[in-house]
This record gives C-alpha cells, structure tokens and sequence, in this order.
C-alpha cells in the first residue's frame, strides 16, 4: 500500500512537471507578466497539487512539499532551464522555510503552540486534566452532553481561533474517549467553533483586520463610513458563522449524523463497545496521565489554564496599548490617556494587538505557574516538571512543521498570484442580488485554495465593497456584501486541508488530519448551501434579517433532521444484539 502511495506521488510530480514545461519558453520575463499573459491555469497548481495529494496520500507533509516544490519550479522556470530550475527549487523550498519561521508573527504562533502545549502536559501530570475529566464526565453521562460541552467551552474561548484549537480539544479529549464521542467529531466541534466564533465576537484578535480592511475599502471610492458600525451590522448576516455554530447544537440534540462523520461515529461506538482500539479512534491518553499516587484536583487544571486565558486578556489589551501610546495617531492616544478602560479603548486595544506575541506571553506565563503550582504542592519536583513541560512540546514539533510548510506554500501562491487570477476567472457580469452569494463563493474558493482566511479577506474586501457600491450605493446592500467576504473566508478555511486553524483542531482533538477534513467537509459544504439559498439570496434581494435568519436556522434543522441518521442508539442495540 505504501509503495503505491509513493508511486502517486512521484507520478503527480511528474505530471506538475510536464504542466510546467510551458515555461521553459518565457525567457527571463517578469513572474507577474509570465502569470498574467501565458499561464493563467498554471497558478493553480501548488494550492491543487498540495490539496489533491493530500487526501491521495493522506500525507500533509508530503503534500504541502510538493506543492511548494512545484510553484517553485514554475517560479524558477523563467530562466529556461529545467535543471537549473530543479535545484534553486529545492534552495527556494529551504528560503521559504527559514523566511516562514523567521517572521515575527509566524514564530509567536509555533512558540504560542509549544508552550501551550508544554501546559497542557503539566496540567495533565499535576491530574488536572483527569480530575476536570471526570467532573465534566459526572456531568456529561452522554456524547451528547460532551459535545454541548465542547461547543460550550469554544465559545468561552472566544477571543483567539488559535487558543481555542489548542485549549478545548485536550481538555474535552479524555471525556470524548469515555463517552464513546469520536475524535473527528470533536475535531469538528473545535473547528467550526475557533475562527466563527472569534469572527463574530466584538472583542477578538480578528477584529483589527477586519475594521481596517473595511474602513481602507470604504477610503477607496471615497466614502465616509464609521467602519466598526458597519462591522457590527454583519453580525446578523454573518450566515455561514452563525449556522455552522447552531448546526454543533442542532446535531447533538438530535443525535444525528450523515456522510463519512456518522461512519467514524459508529465506528467509535462499536470499537469502544468492544474495548477494542483503532488508528482513528484510540483511547490511548497515556500522554494525559497524571504522575501515580496523586490527588486529584481540578484546581490544577483550572489555575494554569484560567491564568493562560485571562493572561492572554491582559496581554492583547497591552499589546495593543502600548501600539497605540507608541503611534502617531492623537486620538488613539487621546481616547487611552483619558479613558484607557473604556470599551471603545478595549477594542482598539484588541484591534492593534500582536496576537502571536500576546498569546507565547500568556502561554509562557501559564507555565510559570504551573511549574511552581506543581512544585510547591508537592506533586512534582523542578525537574520533573520542567521534563512534563518540555514533553508536552515535543507531541507538538510536527504540528510546528506541518505550519511552517503551510506558510511557505501560502508564500509561493502569493508570489505566483493565484488568488487574484481566481478573482479574475470568476468574477464577471451577474445579476444585482447574486453579488453577495458569488462575493461568499469567490471567497470560499479563494481561502481554501490558499489556507488562509486573513489572505483572502484582504484580497477580496478591497474589490467586494466598491463593486457593491456600484452596484447599489444603498449601505444595507454594501453590508451583506461585506459580510460575504467575512464568511467565505472562513467557510473556505474551514474545509481546506491545508490551513493553519483545521490543522490545529485536529492536533488538539487527537484525530487524523486528513480524517478531520474527510467528515468535516461535508457537513461545512451543507452548512455553506444553507448560508447561499437561505442566507445570502434572500437577503441579496433585500428581505429583512430578521426573516432570512430564523428561515436559514429552521432549513438548518430540517436538513439535519432529513439527511443524519441516528447513531448511538441505533448502533448500540446492533452491538446488544450481537452480545
């Protein structure tokens, strides 16, 4: 099997080779010009090769390779030689690398993720992680309940995508396991909670991005609008967000799942039943363990993580003050130096804040404490939490490798121009009330295809608004429009294989990524046919949201009602009868 594998892999290789080949007669010509007049398609090649391998070998780090490797030999192809080409693709496959992890931000986030990580496997050892287990199990006597549990807890870490992928899957993960919840079903639950809720909530890392990608766009044509008024009036039309969110709820109540999740369920279900073990569904938590003869306490898992989050609180709102002290603009420093806690500071704050380094503050700080939270109760000696810290990274290198690979390719498709020749291939003359549904679309195609849901908002939210303006200059239409980019983008990064946030989530929940991917998918594409039939249609032709919103929520239902099946109980009187 693994032969074959390898076989389909250097096949594609091949393939993108002789794909690329074209190049070979462009001379020394500028990449932008070679992109624009005689590729076109060919742009399209790392982000599809990376996303195709990857569900073929089931391989993510292969995957992201050789999609890296192919836009760079396309890029390097401009000098004409194929050999040439071949080796300053290699060297460029390293550059990329190195310029990944050399940026600030890139470098806070894996620091962040490992320190998190470091946490996570101290609270464990200390028996917190046990003891918040079986207080959540006491409560939780069905998978049902734990997944409410988990979307419960998602939306308490509303403030960061990041932080809630890394913080919710290990904490929820043991009870998953004993309530026979599969790990892709949690790996989903943490997903479709990270970056919809962050994109809602008034107060969140996004929201910097998304206020100034709004006020630039409305700079642009010339129009004066109070940009965060407009942020907050596509909370409502926020479709996508908001259904994915009742979707985790409307399926636990009922009990029902269709597709590849209802067969990892059952799968979970009988193989549990059986106390037997699988790849994708383990009860292997020896790394969740607690040190032998302690007792347990969920104050010691409560400690270290409370400090985390509301550290990770205070760290934004620094960060983003002293940003603010520290600029040239007199009405931020105004508005702190007068009322430095008021919520229209706090926001600003949050808005200007460098997460990456807010939140390797915060996770470094936590394991401070929980280093001596461990030591001074006698749970642990110095060394042997320092050893449980460092432990707790080491589960985490992959992810680090899989992210900077990830970042690398994002880097070739930008160089290439990928997302603003989808911009061109797909945008074109359509009817006034189907803008915001080809914009959510567009953005969709655009995110998964590049694994990034900051990149593609920043690509499309300067063409979306002024193309609404001219469209229809009324601000309700301009709204949905906007909303539109805010939502494709993330329904898009939901379902690639190769974004940062998917890849957490399954890290954190414990599953196989491309598993994570395989089940989520169809339930994010349902959800997004919801958002463009019952959502952005009917408000495109300008029906109020207080109609179109409990219509899309009601089809969501009836959906879930019509295509899931029930899969706990029926499963369980399969495996009765079989006893």
């Amino acid at each position: 099997m693994r032969s074959k594998r390898n076989f389909r892999v250097l096949l594609m290789t091949i393939i993108i080779f002789m794909m690329s080949m074209p190049l070979v007669f462009a001379g020394g010509d500028d990449i932008s010009t070679i992109n624009s007049e005689r590729l076109k398609m060919i742009t399209l090649i790392p982000p599809l090769v990376a996303i195709v391998l990857a569900f073929i070998t089931k391989n993510v780090v292969i995957s992201l390779f050789v999609g890296i490797f192919s836009g760079s030999f396309i890029i390097n192809m401009s000098s004409g030689n194929v050999i040439v080409a071949f080796v300053n693709a290699f060297l460029d496959i390293v550059n990329r690398a190195l310029n990944s992890l050399a940026d600030p931000w890139n470098a806070g986030i894996i620091l962040q993720v490992l320190a998190i990580g470091g946490v996570i496997s101290l609270v464990a050892r200390m028996g917190g992680a046990k003891a918040i287990a079986e207080s959540l199990a006491k409560r939780s006597k069905t998978a049902r309940g734990t997944q409410l549990i988990a979307w419960f807890l998602g939306l308490l870490v509303f403030f960061d995508d990041y932080a809630n992928s890394l913080i919710v899957g290990p904490i929820v993960r043991p009870v998953a396991d004993k309530m026979k919840l599969s790990r892709e079903k949690l790996a989903f639950i943490i997903d479709a909670t990270a970056a919809p809720i962050a994109g809602l909530a008034i107060i969140s890392t996004w929201i910097g991005l998304e206020v100034g990608l709004i006020n630039d766009a409305f700079n642009g044509i010339g129009v004066e609008a109070d940009a965060f008024g407009v942020f907050l009036n596509t909370i409502p039309y926020r479709f996508y967000n908001i259904l994915i969110l009742a979707f985790i709820v409307i399926s636990a109540v009922l009990a029902k799942d269709f597709g590849p999740m209802r067969e990892a369920q059952i799968k979970a279900r009988s193989v549990n039943k059986n106390n037997n073990n699988s790849n994708n569904v383990s009860n292997d938590n020896s790394d969740l363990e607690p040190k032998e003869g302690i007792k347990l306490s969920s104050w010691n898992a409560i400690i270290p993580i409370g400090t985390l989050i509301i550290a990770a609180l205070i760290s934004f709102y620094y960060s983003g003050y002293t940003a603010a002290m520290n600029s040239d603009n007199q009405n931020l420093i105004q508005l702190f130096t007068n009322s430095p806690y008021s919520f229209d500071a706090i926001r600003e704050a949050f808005s200007g804040a460098d997460a990456s380094v807010a939140l390797f503050q915060s996770a470094l700080f936590a394991s401070i404490v929980g280093i001596v939270l461990g030591v001074s109760k006698n749970i642990l000696t110095i060394s042997e939490a320092i050893d449980a810290w460092i432990d707790g990274m080491k589960g985490l290198i992959m992810t680090g490798v899989i992210l900077i690979l990830a970042w690398s390719l994002s880097s070739v498709i930008k160089e290439l121009g990928t997302a603003k020749y989808l911009v061109t291939l797909l945008s074109g003359t359509l009817p006034n009330f189907l803008l915001p549904s080809v914009v959510f679309i567009l953005g969709a195609i655009i995110s998964f295809a590049t694994g990034t849901a900051y990149g593609t908002m920043g690509i499309l939210m300067p063409l979306a608004i002024p193309l609404a303006h001219s469209i229809n200059p009324e601000m309700s239409f301009i709204v949905v429009s906007t909303s539109a980019v805010l939502t494709g983008a993330i329904f898009g990064d939901h379902c690639s294989p190769i974004s940062d946030t998917t890849i957490m989530s399954s890290m954190g929940a414990g599953c196989n990524h491309i598993d994570h991917v395989n089940t989520q998918m169809p339930y994010a594409l349902f959800t997004a046919a919801i958002t463009v039939l019952f959502g952005y249609i009917p408000a495109g032709l300008g029906i109020p949201v207080y109609i179109v919103l409990p219509i899309a929520l009601l089809a969501t239902f009836i959906g879930i009602h019509v295509l899931g099946k029930k899969t706990y109980e029926e499963v369980d009187n399969i495996i009765y009868t079989m006893d």
